[in-house]
């Protein structure tokens, strides 16, 4: 009988842990801002990471939070994705090889931490065309 007590003991606290666990997993995403938290944007939209994208007015209105995604679409035979510093994006300068990621697949997904992120496309003339984004993420 006494065995029998403790294992109701044990199951009552498993189910009283399995129910705190629940409650807390429901308040962290019902929490303010938690639907904007892990959002995936497709930047350009339908238009794609494209020299035909006004990105300024693309960003228009737009609050990134960390854990956002960017999905840069584009055709590899004309361009890529290069993810600078705030200088690389002024000069539209990528940086030498190894210094700064250089996405060529097509469809590159980017998490996004918080701070502001600078990204030109690397062809020649395309980003002087204002194909760079700069993105700042709380």
């Amino acid at each position: 009988m006494a065995g029998r007590g403790r294992g109701s003991a044990s199951s009552v606290a498993a189910a009283l842990l399995c129910a705190a666990a629940a409650v807390l997993l429901l308040a962290a995403a019902s929490a303010p801002g938690a639907e904007a938290a892990g959002a995936t944007y497709l930047v350009g939209d339908a238009a794609g990471w494209t020299r035909n994208v006004d990105y300024g007015q693309w960003l228009a209105g737009k609050a990134f939070h960390a854990g956002d995604t960017l999905v840069f679409k584009y055709n590899t035979t004309y361009h890529d994705v290069a993810w600078v510093s705030k200088g690389g994006y002024r000069r539209c300068v990528v940086s030498p090889k190894g210094r700064a990621p250089v996405y060529r697949t097509g469809y590159d997904a980017v998490r996004l931490p918080a701070g502001t992120h600078y990204f030109i496309c690397g062809a020649p003339g395309h980003c002087q065309a204002g194909m760079k984004l700069a993105v700042k993420v709380y």
